[in-house]
């Protein structure tokens, strides 16, 4: 495989990653958080569990709690 082959790769999985499009997931998490007007705290909770058993496991899943946490202490505020 030659550079610019690696490169376009690359550019596609950064795009395109595999582990929201070859999940047989019904929509990409982003266009999910982005038509519901999530903001950074929603849509990090959305991204980390929807992807914790295509890519991290259970590290995505404490990723998503830290989130979920900020924002419980954020709507007591």
């Amino acid at each position: 495989m030659d550079a610019i082959q690696r490169k376009q790769d690359q550019d596609e999985e950064i795009l395109n990653p595999k582990h929201y499009h070859h999940s047989g997931l019904g929509i990409e998490p982003l266009d999910y958080i982005t038509a519901n007007k999530m903001d950074f705290l929603q849509g990090n909770i959305i991204k980390y569990v929807t992807r914790f058993p295509f890519k991290g496991g259970a590290t995505d899943l404490i990723k998503a709690r830290k989130y979920l946490d900020l924002l419980i202490e954020r709507e007591r505020a």
